[in-house]
């Protein structure tokens, strides 16, 4: 696929952190608190009252008779402060609990959609790869009918392979995501490739060992193909790449005879990585989340803020779900999604996955 044709998604972030969830845990966090403030004020103010009433009554029965009417008032005062003090009580303990409940539902609120978001982020990355993967798909069945390719596994004169090797080269210097195409013979050895003077050691080499190989000799016909998983090429210098391939076969057609085999390496890691640092999140998001992209086995293929070493597992814990979310034993929110596979590809059983560690409250960073 030409490089113009591939694009990430666009970053949102600033329309995402409007829309902020969380800021219903912010908010019912300060009615708890302002609940607090405001009725501790009431109770102070009720303090004030009975003690100025009692000193009232101290004063009106200092006055005597003079004072008899002063007392009643200030009697009346120091009842009322007693059923405002009452009032003030059953208030705290009503507020509190509604407050409390308020910022617990709230709590749960802002995880489930949380939770709902980044499982959809993580579908939606790999079906991007899939997407992607699936022209892969496409490219090299097209590529196998080329009568160039056709006619270098035929008759692999020197002129024929020179010729081949000019036409992927061609090819490759239109679809960048590419970092070599490969003309390899029935038996496995490379007659020639789109990028010599880059990988001079392709030339001599033998893939019949190779399970991509194998795989494309034993498809049935035209329409089906081969894939190997994300592995280090040493060919290529030792490229992390996803090769595809299928039989080339004689006089081009579909259910002509193999007569070898194209393969088609994509360039993985870069590729990959677009796809993992594109995820829609926030800034405050991206310092404390991973975007994974993990293989069948939950090797880890690619990852957001760093190259994959391809030597990295991740415990996923998907329980046999497509998709799904999880609080791990660290307290992070791992949502994940499998492939859906696109079109006649079905994918090769990965999975998108987001770890997001919680976010510090302003108590904790302070």
């Amino acid at each position: 696929m030409p490089a113009s044709s591939y694009a990430s998604p666009p970053s949102n972030s600033d329309q995402a952190e409007q829309a902020d969830p969380e800021q219903i845990v912010a908010l019912a966090e300060q009615v708890s608190l302002l609940t607090k403030e405001r009725i501790g004020h009431i109770g102070q103010i009720t303090g004030r009252t009975r003690i100025l009433a009692l000193n009232a009554l101290i004063e009106a029965a200092r006055a005597g008779t003079a004072g008899r009417g002063f007392a009643v008032v200030a009697a009346e005062v120091k009842s009322i402060s007693v059923e405002v003090e009452k009032i003030t009580a059953q208030l705290e303990s009503e507020l509190t609990e509604q407050a409390q409940r308020l910022e617990t539902f709230g709590r749960q609120i802002v995880a489930q959609l949380r939770a709902e978001r980044l499982t959809d982020l993580a579908l939606n990355a790999i079906e991007i790869i899939d997407r992607n993967l699936y022209e892969r798909t496409c490219d090299v069945r097209w590529w196998a009918t080329d009568k160039p390719v056709v006619d270098c596994a035929a008759m692999p004169t020197q002129e024929n392979c020179a010729y081949a090797s000019e036409r992927l080269a061609v090819i490759l210097g239109a679809y960048t995501v590419y970092l070599d195409l490969w003309i390899c013979d029935a038996q496995g050895h490379v007659l020639t490739s789109g990028r010599p003077e880059r990988y001079p050691r392709v030339k001599s080499a033998n893939v019949s060992g190779e399970a991509w190989f194998r795989r494309a000799m034993a498809t049935r016909s035209g329409d089906e193909f081969a894939v190997a998983d994300v592995a280090e090429n040493p060919l290529l210098n030792n490229a992390a790449t996803a090769t595809y391939s299928t039989a080339i076969r004689a006089e081009g057609k579909a259910h002509g005879e193999p007569i070898g085999v194209l393969a088609i390496h994509f360039d993985w890691g870069p590729q990959a990585q677009t796809v993992v640092e594109g995820v829609r999140l926030t800034g405050e998001e991206r310092s404390r989340t991973r975007v994974l992209l993990l293989d069948a086995n939950h090797r880890v293929i690619a990852s957001s803020g760093e190259r994959a070493s391809l030597h990295e597992s991740f415990p996923l814990a998907a329980a046999g779900r497509a998709r799904g979310t999880y609080v791990d034993a660290k307290g992070n929110t791992v949502c994940f999604a499998h492939t859906p596979g696109y079109e006649t590809y079905r994918g090769l059983g990965w999975y998108g996955c987001i770890v997001q560690a919680p976010r510090r409250s302003a108590a904790s960073s302070a």
